[in-house]
């Protein structure tokens, strides 16, 4: 070979990874939680995050979308006349969810806040049961004001059914109720959705982190961006839902606890199933990439656990990017050094030996699961994640 020939470009192109489905939270609870305030909360501390909102109030006269429409200019659509649950079918809720979900809004994250008399059960199968590859369900967030309890559940006894599938629950008006009271309450939670993590608040500050990266603002439009409409609204006054209140931005980091992991070794898919699967209730968020190394299964996989709410998304890994494992943890009341313990004991030494079916407990929590052409597929149910049980 002639060495000063210069060397040839490969024809390949780079190998981009796929693009993400953008998660769907629903947030739900009773008329008068606070839904619509700790909307405005995410909303108004988002960071850089670009966040796409569904409102579905009931009645025809949509308050809540007046008190949103302010923060989020076109990335809104408003759902009036009924809950969204049974007022509008699959396909409606399909229509709207890809609306905000074109390239051109580059949403980041999609709320759903639901009415108040919604059925968050039905609202989780439809957006389970959604064929827009550009969506996927990201948990339910049931928000509860604990000075109105014991009255919404007389009132209201679906009250526990709505608990027992939410993956967050914010414990919300917390400065209306005495802590007698507020110690009751948390027990009552306990039992009825066991493993759930609840999350206390007071005027919906609960810190965003908890359900989606927030991101540094760099991008510069000829237009308002959400955080010009935002600074110009606080600048002015308007849409001060709290004033006469204590402002408390960034008051809510000082309750979590966060903890990070990074392992160049492999993580067995099976002791880190079960770790996840034992994960403490004060364990609210889970976030990053775990390379797992099983033959057939080498790609990056991204985990995301919102409560008890659990995904996985494989992917490629980029050019040049390290086989390895970074996790952050998010939680309020959790032992770090336990947990970093626990994480350690997931090493893998020598995942190339490992069988396929070590990875079906991982593939259980995948929408659409990748494997080698020439696997066995397993059975259905190893795969098919309940949504009451993430």
């Amino acid at each position: 070979m002639n060495s000063s020939q210069p060397a040839q470009q490969s024809d390949q192109p780079p190998v981009r990874p796929p693009v993400q489905p953008i998660p769907v939270i629903v947030l739900s609870g009773f008329l008068g939680s606070g839904k619509t305030t700790l909307l405005n909360h995410l909303l108004g501390n988002r960071g850089g995050t670009r966040i796409g909102v569904v409102v579905n109030d009931f009645g025809s006269i949509e308050i809540d979308a007046m008190a949103v429409a302010g923060q989020v200019g076109d990335s809104m659509v408003s759902l009036g006349g009924g809950c969204l649950c049974c007022a509008v079918d699959g396909s409606e809720l399909d229509a709207y969810l890809e609306k905000l979900s074109a390239p051109v809004h580059r949403i980041d994250v999609i709320v759903i806040e639901a009415s108040g008399l919604a059925e968050p059960q039905e609202m989780i199968r439809m957006l389970v049961a959604s064929e827009n590859p550009a969506i996927r369900y990201g948990g339910l967030v049931q928000v509860v004001d604990a000075a109105e309890f014991d009255a919404t559940r007389a009132k209201h006894p679906e009250t526990d059914r709505h608990l027992a599938v939410a993956d967050l629950v914010v414990l919300n008006k917390t400065d209306r109720a005495e802590p007698a009271a507020l110690t009751r309450i948390a027990g009552e939670l306990a039992a009825l959705c066991p493993g759930t993590p609840v999350v206390a608040a007071d005027h919906g500050r609960i810190d965003p982190e908890l359900l989606f990266d927030r991101r540094p603002w760099t991008e510069t439009r000829g237009q308002l961006s959400f955080e010009d409409l935002i600074s110009q609204a606080r600048e002015s006054g308007a849409g001060e839902e709290d004033s006469g209140h204590e402002d408390h931005t960034g008051h809510a980091h000082t309750l979590y606890d966060s903890t990070e992991f990074v392992s160049e070794q492999a993580l067995n898919p099976r002791r880190f199933i079960d770790f996840l699967d034992r994960r403490p209730a004060g364990l609210y968020r889970i976030k990053g990439y775990v390379h797992f190394g099983v033959p057939g299964h080498e790609e990056r996989y991204e985990v995301h656990a919102v409560g008890r709410f659990l995904r996985f998304v494989p992917g490629p890994w980029g050019r040049g990017e390290p086989r390895r494992s970074q996790l952050v943890l998010i939680g309020a009341g959790t032992d770090g050094p336990a947990l970093l313990g626990e994480l350690e004991a997931c090493r893998e030494p020598a995942p190339q030996h490992a069988p396929p079916e070590s990875m079906w407990g991982v593939l259980r929590y995948v929408d659409r699961p990748a494997r080698p052409a020439d696997e066995p597929e397993p059975e259905p149910h190893e795969f098919v994640a309940d949504p009451e049980e993430p």
